[in-house]
């Protein structure tokens, strides 16, 4: 596509993020190969290149001989104008194919708010929006990513979904395309469809009914012929170590939100935080190996040459050998370009000789603790047990070592929330900014709050909770901004910064996290309304979905408030019940039932199984270390090497 690609590319901002041949980028030949897949995350460039997942995937089926995988991005609005008016089909960056020549198009959802990109894929493909309306010679489209665990917003899109790892699956995938191909592709579409569904662990919504009863409830969702599974389970890669990707990791052409090599040192999180969904599907515990990470990093350094090695994971203190991890690495690397980071850490994780090991070569950047919420009351509501006392002991801590800047996460409109739990989020930021001066004998002591909107997720506890309305979230850090900024503490507020998003896009991801098939005629709504890039504040339009919503759902008897604000009970069928996380429903429930009496749970990796249904669902068991292994020391690097030169590698 690339000689009727080129020339628009001067018309349009930033044409270098449409071109490809990104350093470690796979360009097959078209005719060598069987299976092809187009890898999609539903957002720009400069969001989509860094995902972990996609890159994961890119490589992994690379690999495979008789197998090609290429990625696309979601196009800017104005090459989307172009590539209509000229009849520019969506396309791939790396070979610039049109995404309707190949066999599936995967698309990667970290949120929500990126189902609209997605149709605005499909339709500049030539891909019917509706999965009943493709015939054998259409991509199968399959979802994948945290947001596939409810995939049925998006099921008359969408011709299959899978649920957790990917690693693994791709293959088993590919496996089953492959034979139907070298078969003849007998019973077309359907009968492919029906032979992945056969495997258990990939969902096909069009092989699954839904049926409703007369106050809008769902009354059941059950398969439609025998060779079906009324369950669908997710996928787990147990062994992390066995799948040493992204071996070599795709080098940006154009600036990206994250410049740096990532290396994820374990998968799941048994901490327990109720709000978290990305910790409660992606358990069991699953560590990588401390030489299996040194080996990582050394071969992606000496692959692409970043300076920076991000040491991925949901809390990434709590791998059981990080102290060794950062001291080793430093050693390794001390005298290099090569600096080390950690995510947002957890207080109760950190120390200041991990943070001194992490910032040996001189780099010193601001420290980021996740509170999540500013009263203890809260904290037991949500689970997540740090004290103010032990925030404020580890930030003096840091603020005597010498950092100056210290950014604390929180949400707002968390369940039984009131008020006083936010306003007390000023009183913990104020005291930050007291015990560094303190510890410091400086004034330039910095503290920034960022607060986001909570929004209910799908298997988790707080899957019945009522979501709050965005008045109510506004108004609160209205007060909030008043509090830090009062008179009586001028001195101190001036010295924290304050990032907030309203509460109205919160709202919306709610609505997409925890709706039914109900809800895609909203989403292919708002989307011929020009509804695009969701994600980004300055594209989204809240009275446009509150408007769709209006139009579509009130008149079946449901609304969004119905899909938001409301309160699930015990009995009520889910729309994702069907979809097997490996946690168990009464265990969740019992969780929510504990949260609304603010009683915390224990960390099952530290203390005796308390039976949330994974491990004995999977027939496997948290996998952590310590194991003893050392780092090999690495062979000594000359001027001419990627890791002491990182110039040369991106050359």
């Amino acid at each position: 596509m690339f000689p009727r690609l080129e020339p628009l590319l001067p018309r349009v901002s930033k044409p270098v993020q449409y071109v490809g041949g990104e350093l470690n980028a796979t360009v097959k030949e078209w005719d060598s190969t069987t299976v092809r897949w187009a890898l999609m995350y539903p957002d720009a460039y400069e969001v989509g290149l860094p995902n972990q997942g996609v890159m994961i995937l890119y490589e992994v089926l690379n690999e495979i001989p008789d197998v090609l995988a290429e990625r696309t991005y979601a196009v800017w609005p104005d090459l989307e104008k172009l590539m209509r008016e000229h009849d520019v089909p969506q396309f791939t960056v790396d070979g610039h194919r049109p995404l309707g020549a190949f066999d599936v198009l995967g698309v990667s959802f970290s949120t929500e708010l990126g189902y609209t990109n997605m149709l605005t894929a499909l339709d500049l493909a030539k891909i019917p929006l509706h999965a009943a309306d493709r015939t054998v010679d259409h991509p199968v489209v399959l979802a994948g990513g945290h947001a596939a665990f409810n995939p049925e917003p998006i099921a008359d899109f969408i011709d299959a979904a899978v649920l957790g790892d990917g690693e693994e699956a791709v293959g088993e995938i590919t496996d089953v395309i492959r034979a139907w191909k070298a078969e003849g592709r007998p019973g077309g579409r359907d009968e492919l469809l029906t032979r992945l569904a056969e495997s258990g662990t990939v969902y096909i919504p069009r092989l699954y009914d839904v049926t409703y009863r007369e106050d809008g409830h769902i009354d059941a969702v059950k398969p439609n012929r025998d060779r079906v599974p009324e369950v669908v389970a997710k996928r787990t890669t147990m062994d992390l170590d066995a799948w040493p990707y992204p071996k070599k990791p795709l080098v940006p052409l154009a600036e990206s939100v994250h410049e740096r090599m990532s290396v994820e040192i374990f998968r799941g999180c048994t901490r327990g935080c109720r709000f978290c969904q990305a910790g409660m599907i992606t358990r069991p515990v699953r560590e990588r190996s401390i030489d299996g990470i040194g080996a990582m990093i050394q071969q992606g350094l000496e692959a692409s040459g970043f300076e920076e090695v991000g040491l991925l994971s949901l809390s990434s203190a709590d791998h059981s050998e990080i102290g060794e991890i950062t001291k080793q690495l430093a050693d390794r690397y001390e005298g290099t370009n090569t600096g080390l980071s950690l995510p947002s850490t957890r207080v109760d994780a950190f120390n200041i000789d991990l943070a001194n090991e992490l910032s040996r070569n001189g780099r010193r950047s601001g420290l980021t603790f996740a509170p999540e919420g500013g009263s203890e009351r809260i904290r037991r509501v949500i689970n997540k047990m740090v004290s103010e006392e032990d925030l404020l002991k580890t930030v003096t801590a840091a603020y005597a070592n010498g950092w100056r800047q210290v950014k604390l996460y929180f949400m707002c409109g968390l369940p039984t929330e009131t008020d006083e739990d936010v306003l007390q989020i000023a009183e913990m930021a104020k005291n930050v900014i007291r015990a560094g001066r303190q510890a410091s004998g400086r004034k330039d002591i910095r503290c920034t709050i960022s607060i986001g909107g909570f929004v209910p997720k799908p298997h988790t506890p707080f899957q019945w909770a009522p979501q709050c309305d965005p008045d109510t979230v506004d108004s609160r850090l209205r007060k909030l901004r008043e509090a830090v900024n009062s008179d009586r503490d001028r001195s101190l507020g001036r010295n924290i910064g304050m990032r907030y998003h309203d509460g109205k896009p919160s709202l919306i991801e709610g609505l997409l996290s925890r709706g039914d098939r109900r809800v895609g005629r909203v989403i292919e709504r708002v989307w011929r309304d020009g509804g695009r890039f969701d994600g980004w504040s300055e594209h989204f339009s809240y009275d446009r979905w509150v408007a769709a919503a209006a139009a579509e759902l009130e008149p079946l008897g449901v609304s969004l408030n119905w899909f938001t604000t409301r309160e699930r009970t015990e009995e009520e069928v889910l729309p994702w019940d069907h979809l097997d996380s490996g946690l168990d429903k009464q265990w969740l429930w019992d969780d929510w039932l504990d949260a609304l009496d603010a009683r915390e749970q224990d960390d099952c990796r530290w203390t005796p199984c308390f039976d949330c249904g994974v491990c004995p669902a999977m027939g496997t068991d948290i996998e952590i270390g310590p194991t003893g292994r050392k780092l090999l020391p690495i062979s000594p690097v000359g001027i001419g090497s990627p890791v002491q030169n990182p110039a040369l590698a991106k050359s």
